[in-house]
């Protein structure tokens, strides 16, 4: 069963960019997931990708149209998180903007 709680959509935010940017990557019947795995120089990374099914305890939400989901432990570390899809010269792509992150690596996709 899926959930669909309005606490839930506060505690994890994407910005306008990264909305529009997941518009034009996804299908229709596709959903976002998010999550936190071990690994990375920092400790833990972050994860987005497209998922075709959703686990029973994943989180449901929704942003513009996008149909997020994320696993119960992964939510808790993401936590006031807001996902941005910056475009610059060196580089573009998803940027989370954690502010329970202890330290990150210099790529950004890595944490404590």
């Amino acid at each position: 069963m899926l959930m669909t709680t309005p606490r839930i959509t506060s505690m994890l935010q994407f910005t306008p960019a990264a909305v529009e940017r997941l518009k034009s990557t996804i299908e229709a019947s596709e959903t976002v997931r998010v999550a936190v795995l071990g690994g990375g120089c920092a400790g833990m990374s972050y994860s987005l990708t497209i998922d075709s099914e959703t686990d029973e305890e994943d989180l449901l939400m929704e942003f513009g149209h996008v149909k997020v989901c994320i696993d119960p432990h992964s939510a808790g570390i993401l936590n006031e998180t807001t996902i941005d899809y910056i475009t610059s010269l060196r580089s573009n792509g998803f940027v989370f903007n954690n502010p329970n992150s202890n330290t990150t690596c210099g790529c950004g996709m890595s944490f404590s």
